[in-house]
């Protein structure tokens, strides 16, 4: 009897005796004693035979009734009712998915006798539940606890990781399904009075049988989700409190698990409620927070701080729930608060302190940019405060300060062993601050390049970490965004740094950084503006010398090099600043080693447009950076310089560009706009008038030129040039192909005079290419010179040359060029003969009494004779006699160019006649083998004698 009975004062009252309330009546003495013998050895005292387990739990409940002090024995031996059910339960759920349920032998049907214990306790805790809430809640979650742990292993039960399959599981079983009734019942009475006793029951439990235990605090959770938030948190820190942690233990959870029993199933509790209950957890974590940096009160709010970081070392999952918020709450005084909390712990538990906020800023991912964006601001502000109200305290500073290079050296490590632990089996661990980090690498470059105090440094640190940790993504992402956003040398100093920290490690790590700046510009992915900048930068650090072939300038320029045809596109941009950037960065990148020609011709066309554009545009640094992207270019290979030169010709005369060089305009829309009413081809007419005979060439072509009664043509609009532009445009365009003819040479611009050094070969092609650019008509075997006779079936011919080049007079310019490069003038020998014909025709039939009387005759007449002696085609004597021309009458000209054509045709101006001088590099003409130059001079000498008074002084000059 005494084995019943509790402790004095431990037992509750027992419930009212009200037959209303129960199915039995009050039993005397002799009944009650005769139940409690039969309760203690299972066996009928009035028939003599063994309780059935029916029996012995109904006997159980009437003593539970009628007898409180027994109640611990009771709870005890209804422990095995339960046990029966669940094993029945699960045997029956076995043998019905085998398909044996026909031969297995049923056990007892326990569902009524279950009913009547939990009618039995529900009725003790409406009645009392002060005194028998705790006493059932603690009896019925402990019960679940052992009957989950102990059919864990059972073929039927799901994993504890499948905890919907588990908990479908249990409640479907009606014995666990009544101990959660009950204990949810216990639990909602004591709600309001002190519901910390079976959250204390539910917290113990969890410790002994978790994880199979989870399921009952999943749904227990899910029923009481504020209260048990709140009531575990405190129930965790109250046994924080009394166990003790020392803040180093908090990176050892295992270590600090065996102290503090209680804080692995908050943990747990709180991680199984955080998928739906999350912003609960959130601000009850909060308010723990804020309301320990008050006043302190007790013990408990001393240790809150530790307890919640303990928490957060133990789970991520809490840690992400709440390191954005709580950043975001950090306002100065919480920071001033949170300083005169921590003042007066010693230096070493500071330090630990400090060493733990680092640990969980790197398991920190959500929200990873606003911390370290908080520590920075909070450490070292900006001159430009991006967050306003951040002035807090010194010792706070030096704080955020002291946590920012320990994060930094945190960092390090994690990054750098990593590498050492990818060699095995385990995948690399993962540091989950840089993951969320890899987000915000342009954020971190714009930063970067503000280049605040320590701001920036650690900033660039950090770069390098997340660099080396997500290559080649990040790598190449933040050199990408550093030159494209830097806009001074020391800004772009950071890339280089950058760079020379990362290539030791990353061997394709420049090359990436190219492609992916091809990309974005070709995809659209950067603005004209960043274009512009990132060509700038790129070109200034090609020209930086380098140490060695391994520096970022050497290097650079090569990868460059395989992209030549990608950026040879934007020489077209239509942002004319686009398009000189280009041309700039082209111009310094050093040549592929093998380029394919038609990739390289389509660079020659769009450089040759991009100067002439800069041209009109008058733009001198996009001038500067064509002509050294062409001189560049035309050392490529004989066959780009000829392209070059080609197409630098014919783009000077073009009608477009004329004018850039003196010439006349391109005649504007009004021929055709005034014959638009007509609907007259004229193009239609000449073919019908040309129908029947072929006049080609003849002297007897005749052409359309307008229809009788419309008017005169409209007249060519004037010249819109300035001469100080167009002398600058010629000196410029003349220059550059100077620099081309010599392959590529580019230095400091030379006089036209000093052109000794043309390269044959080049004058050859601009001599082509004028040729076929005014006469394209003619061949090239057409060298030899006829007699005088010839010109009347070439008149027509003759004065069109004449009109081209008294429409261009940088034709002039171009003759004398190619003079200089002996032999090419001979193959402008049809240019020759049409404009010396021209000329000798206009001198003749002039009626003026002096030359200067017709100026351009003049100046041409002047200009072709010296360009012919310059071209070695005429010999020294006949060779000056241009000096004289404007002191002379029209006809005595006509005379002197009548010997010109004499000589000439005497002594065709073949290239055969010239001798290459292999000591010099140059061909030459030896006038001395061709026939007596005296016979070509008698009119000469007679024009200087009748002219002695005013030509004596130059008649040393005319003498053989």
């Amino acid at each position: 009897m005494s084995a019943l009975c509790d402790p004095p004062g431990a037992a509750p009252p027992g419930p009212p005796q009200n037959p209303a309330h129960g199915a039995h009546p009050l039993l005397s003495s002799q009944e009650l004693a005769q139940e409690i013998k039969a309760f203690l050895s299972g066996v009928d005292p009035v028939h003599g035979n063994k309780l059935t387990i029916k029996e012995h739990a109904r006997c159980a409940i009437l003593l539970l009734r009628s007898l409180p002090p027994a109640r611990s024995a009771v709870l005890d031996h209804l422990r095995n009712v339960f046990d029966e059910y669940v094993c029945t339960y699960l045997l029956e759920l076995e043998s019905s998915e085998a398909g044996l349920g026909a031969r297995r032998t049923p056990g007892p049907n326990l569902d009524d006798v279950v009913q009547e214990i939990q009618n039995v306790l529900s009725e003790f805790v409406r009645m009392n539940p002060k005194a028998w809430a705790p006493v059932v809640s603690a009896w019925s979650i402990d019960l679940m606890g052992q009957l989950s742990s102990k059919y864990a292993g059972r073929h039927g039960v799901p994993h504890a990781s499948s905890l919907n399959e588990l908990l479908q599981l249990w409640m479907s079983c009606k014995a666990t399904r009544t101990l959660m009734d009950i204990y949810t019942q216990c639990l909602s009475s004591m709600i309001s009075t002190c519901p910390d006793a079976c959250v204390d029951a539910l917290l113990d439990t969890s410790v002994q049988h978790s994880p199979h235990f989870d399921w009952v605090v999943a749904h227990i959770g899910s029923s009481f989700p504020n209260t048990i938030i709140s009531r575990v948190l405190s129930c965790g820190l109250k046994d924080f409190c009394v166990h003790g942690a020392a803040p180093v233990d908090l990176l050892f959870p295992t270590a600090a698990d065996k102290r503090v029993p209680k804080i692995a199933s908050v943990v747990g509790i709180l991680g199984h409620l955080a998928s739906r209950h999350s912003d609960s957890i959130k601000q009850e974590l909060l308010r723990m927070f804020h309301e320990s940096l008050g006043p302190v009160r007790d013990q408990q709010q001393k240790a809150t701080v530790p307890f919640l970081l303990q928490l957060a070392v133990m789970s991520p999952m809490l840690l992400g729930t709440i390191s954005s918020e709580l950043v975001d709450s950090l306002r100065p005084s919480v920071l001033s608060q949170l300083h005169q909390h921590f003042a007066a712990l010693p230096r070493e538990d500071l330090e630990n302190m400090v060493s733990i906020v680092v640990h969980l800023i790197c398991q920190t991912s959500a929200g990873a940019y606003r911390i370290l964006q908080f520590l920075v601001n909070t450490a070292m502000p900006a001159s430009v405060i991006t967050t306003p109200g951040l002035a807090v305290h010194d010792s706070v500073r030096e704080a955020c300060d002291r946590i920012i290079q320990l994060l930094l050296l945190n960092l390090q490590k994690l990054v750098y062993n990593r590498g050492s632990a990818s060699l095995g089996d385990a995948p690399p661990r993962a540091v989950p601050f840089l993951d969320e980090l890899k987000g915000h690498v342009r954020e971190l470059c714009v930063e970067t390049l503000r280049l605040e105090r320590k701001r920036f440094l650690w900033q660039h640190q950090l770069l390098g970490l997340l660099s080396v940790y997500c290559t080649p993504s990040c790598a190449t992402d933040a050199l990408f965004y550093l030159l494209t956003l830097a806009r001074s040398q020391e800004e772009l100093g950071l890339a280089t740094q950058l760079y020379a920290v990362l290539s030791s490690c990353m061997s394709d790590l420049l090359p990436a950084t190219v492609k992916k700046c091809v990309c974005q510009i070709h995809t659209g992915g950067l603005s004209e503006q960043h274009m512009v900048q990132l060509f700038h930068n790129l070109a200034l650090i090609v020209q930086w010398e380098g140490e060695g072939p391994a520096s970022m300038s050497t290097q650079l320029g090569t990868v460059l090099s395989l992209h030549l045809n990608d950026l040879g596109q934007l020489l077209l941009h239509r942002n004319p600043e686009v398009a000189e950037a280009a041309s700039l960065l082209l111009s310094v990148c050093p040549l592929p080693r093998a380029i394919r020609p038609a990739h390289l011709l389509v660079i020659i066309r769009s450089a040759v447009h991009q100067f002439f554009l800069v041209l009109h545009r008058q733009c001198p640094t996009g001038i500067s950076y064509s002509t050294r992207l062409l001189s560049r270019l035309s050392g490529a290979s004989p066959a780009a310089m000829k392209a070059i030169l080609q197409q630098l010709v014919e783009g000077a005369l073009h009608p477009g560009n004329a004018e850039l060089f003196g010439g006349l305009a391109k005649p504007p829309a009004g021929d055709d706009a005034s014959l638009e009413g007509t609907r007259i081809s004229l193009l239609d007419i000449n073919r019908r008038f040309t129908t029947a005979v072929n006049f080609s060439g003849s002297v007897w072509s005749v052409f359309h030129a307008g229809v009788i009664g419309r008017g005169l043509k409209p007249p060519q609009p004037a010249r819109q040039q300035e001469p100080e532009e167009i002398v600058h445009n010629v000196q410029n365009f003349l220059s550059l192909l100077l620099r081309c003819c010599r392959g590529g040479c580019y230095g400091a611009p030379e006089p036209l005079a000093q052109t000794a050094a043309v390269n044959p070969e080049a004058a050859k092609a601009v001599a082509v290419v004028l040729v076929e650019s005014i006469c394209p008509d003619v061949t090239n075997s057409e060298l030899g010179w006829p007699p005088e006779e010839h010109t009347r079936s070439t008149v027509e011919r003759d004065i069109q040359i004449c009109r081209r080049f008294r429409d261009n007079p940088l034709l002039f310019q171009l003759l004398r060029l190619v003079a200089a490069g002996p032999p090419a003038l001979c193959y402008c020998s049809v240019l020759l003969r049409g404009l010396l014909a021209t000329l000798m025709a206009h001198w003749e039939a002039s009626r003026h009494g002096d030359t200067t009387s017709s100026p351009w005759h003049l100046h041409a007449s002047c200009a072709l004779v010296a360009c012919m002696a310059e071209g070695s085609l005429l010999p020294p004597v006949l060779g000056n006699m241009h000096e004289i021309f404007h002191q002379l009458a029209p006809f005595e000209v006509h005379l002197l160019l009548l010997s010109v054509w004499d000589y000439m045709r005497d002594n065709s101006p073949l290239p055969q006649k010239f001798t290459f001088q292999a000591d010099k590099g140059l061909f030459f003409r030896d006038f001395s083998r061709d026939c007596d130059v005296g016979k070509y001079l008698c009119v000469l000498h007679s024009v200087l004698h009748k002219n002695i008074d005013r030509l004596g002084l130059l008649s040393g000059r005319f003498q053989t």
